[in-house]
């Protein structure tokens, strides 16, 4: 069954997306929970006119998240977390702890929008991707001190 998606779905799609899925997925949750319509002819003209009218807004929003990536590139960021004796960190160093301190410069950034690929229990050098918009994904690089 093709449906048109209301929302992003993790493992799905994203919202406005015509997606197959099985009937029963379709029918008995993504519609009833209002996350997804059905494909119809019609459901698809009025889909083409929304993109159509949201086609300049997302261009603007995507200018926008690139001035920002161009800002973040010239930001350095350091984490004191308590260490011990070998370097390695009490606990470890979280997407909450660099959304913190990349605020405190003056962003406002949430810690949704951040990746981090490993979990970082040592005292170094790291980067973390930062998802400003859907077309632009940013490299940050940080550094993890001792306190």
């Amino acid at each position: 069954m093709e449906i048109i998606l209301l929302q992003d779905i993790q493992r799905l799609g994203l919202k406005d997306d015509i997606v197959t899925v099985k009937d029963g997925y379709a029918r008995n949750f993504l519609i009833p929970q209002k996350m997804a319509i059905l494909a119809t002819e019609s459901a698809r003209k009025v889909l083409a006119e929304n993109i159509r009218q949201r086609a300049h807004k997302q261009a603007k929003l995507i200018e926008e998240a690139k001035e920002l990536a161009t800002k973040l590139e010239g930001v350095s960021v350091t984490i004191g977390a308590k260490t011990s004796t070998t370097g390695k960190i009490f606990g470890s160093v979280n997407t909450i702890m660099l959304a913190e301190e990349i605020n405190k410069q003056g962003f406002e950034l949430d810690r949704k929008q951040m990746t981090i690929a490993d979990s970082i229990k040592e005292v170094g050098k790291y980067t973390a991707k930062i998802k400003l918009h859907r077309e632009v994904i940013v490299d940050f690089e940080f550094e993890v001190v001792s306190e």
